[in-house]
């Protein structure tokens, strides 16, 4: 997949249009409908988004993603899209729907087909949507396709779901919501190395501090190594019992491991929020806990 930061003439492209923060279910649902509808009629694929959500520019406050951009695009290359666009929202905040659908999209992609979500909406005071899209399409020579709502258990999929429940620490919903597990991924870096004189050394990871923060404790995760997946348990937090510092850190004791990965990158999947973080009387009483939470999951 090509990712691309300027406009450029990329014509007779199958379009999806979202912001898609988290590649949830819903997204998927809209990007492999423009993808098939490409490789059905021998054109290329292409998502449309921005590089930061539009919430950024009209409230002065990005929201706190599910995905950082890296991993974004990662996930929208695995569906298999040609190009990835990411348009600076700024410069074409003040189009109308008509000269968005116009002078960006036909006049650059000429597209045979757009896909989008049901609630999809577009141009000056959101003046764009599916009705719009469903108009125009004679005028402009495309087909438009309307994804409808994707849901679980009755809620409608949405990346506003799933955030909530990732701050409730409700992991499992979350991840039913997404198709997949919600992952942080780094380089291994040097922490405290506590965690090794207690007898439980762990791989840190710095918390990109964009992404939807969970709930400070202790998680049942997958561990991506090479290619390799391991039995983990994380610890999200400050560390109450031995520091004082009030610094996040994200703490992996990886179960039966023990090489050295320090540089090293890897991805840390969340299965399921086992308890909530707390202070100990003890170091002793903090190791009986760890020991108790990796037989939860061993």
């Amino acid at each position: 997949m090509q990712i691309i930061k300027e406009l450029k003439k990329l014509p007779d492209l199958s379009l999806a249009l979202g912001f898609f923060d988290g590649v949830h279910r819903g997204h998927q649902a809209v990007i492999k409908n423009a993808v098939d509808f490409a490789q059905k009629n021998n054109f290329k694929s292409a998502v449309i988004t921005f590089s930061d959500h539009p919430h950024c520019y009209f409230y002065g406050v990005c929201p706190k993603y599910i995905l950082t951009r890296d991993d974004r695009a990662k996930h929208i290359a695995n569906l298999g899209v040609d190009y990835l666009i990411e348009l600076d929202f700024e410069s074409i905040s003040g189009l109308t729907a008509e000269d968005y659908l116009k002078d960006i999209l036909v006049k650059h992609f000429l597209p045979r087909a757009i896909t989008t979500g049901w609630n999809h909406s577009f141009g000056y005071k959101k003046s764009g949507n599916v009705k719009f899209l469903t108009d125009n399409a004679k005028k402009f020579n495309y087909e438009y396709f309307e994804i409808p709502q994707q849901k679980e258990n009755s809620i409608t999929i949405s990346s506003t779901a799933i955030r909530n429940f990732l701050t409730l620490g409700e992991i499992e919903n979350a991840a039913s919501m997404l198709g997949y597990n919600f992952t942080i991924s780094g380089q291994v870096i040097k922490g405290d190395q506590i965690g090794r004189t207690i007898g439980f050394p762990t791989a840190n990871l710095i918390y990109p501090p964009e992404l939807i923060d969970l709930p400070f404790g202790a998680y049942s995760v997958n561990v991506k190594i090479s290619g390799e997946i391991f039995k983990g348990v994380t610890n999200f937090g400050i560390r109450p019992t031995v520091s004082d510092k009030k610094r996040t850190s994200l703490e992996t004791h990886i179960l039966n491991f023990h090489n050295d990965i320090y540089g090293k990158n890897i991805e840390v999947e969340f299965l399921k929020m086992i308890r909530t973080e707390k202070k100990f009387s003890s170091i002793d009483a903090l190791k009986n806990q760890i020991q108790h939470d990796i037989q939860q999951i061993s």
